[in-house]
């Protein structure tokens, strides 16, 4: 059977402590500069073409065992970026994956991971 394109793009929905200390933090720190919905309990942000949304919960287990994976261009800059606001995980340094990306990785203030990954061109 041949299907129809449908999946047109993937947005994560993170756990959020504390939804406008979030939002500040993904400005602030990671250059989010579109807030697309915001209030006490959900909060939809933006850079570039990566939307995110959060929302509220009140047990930090959810944020700790959550992440996503951003596809990105450019990836050295934005990793230098990166690297002047602190927020490199310690274990998540940029570097050439096995499986043929160059990635790294970011912990938020509330335990979300993210790494932002570029394919390795041969």
């Amino acid at each position: 059977m041949k299907r129809k394109k449908h999946l047109l793009r993937g947005i994560p929905v993170l756990a959020s402590l504390d939804i406008n200390k979030t939002v500040n933090f993904y400005k602030t720190k990671l250059g989010f500069d579109r807030v697309g919905y915001l209030d006490d309990n959900y909060a939809v942000i933006a850079r570039d073409n990566f939307v995110v949304h959060f929302w509220k919960c009140n047990d930090k287990i959810h944020p700790e065992n959550t992440s996503c994976y951003v596809d990105v261009e450019d990836i050295d800059t934005l990793y230098n970026e990166l690297v002047s606001f602190n927020v490199i995980h310690p274990n998540g340094i940029l570097e050439d994956k096995p499986y043929g990306m160059r990635e790294f990785a970011i912990l938020d203030e509330d335990g979300n991971l993210i790494k932002f990954g570029q394919e390795i061109e041969e």
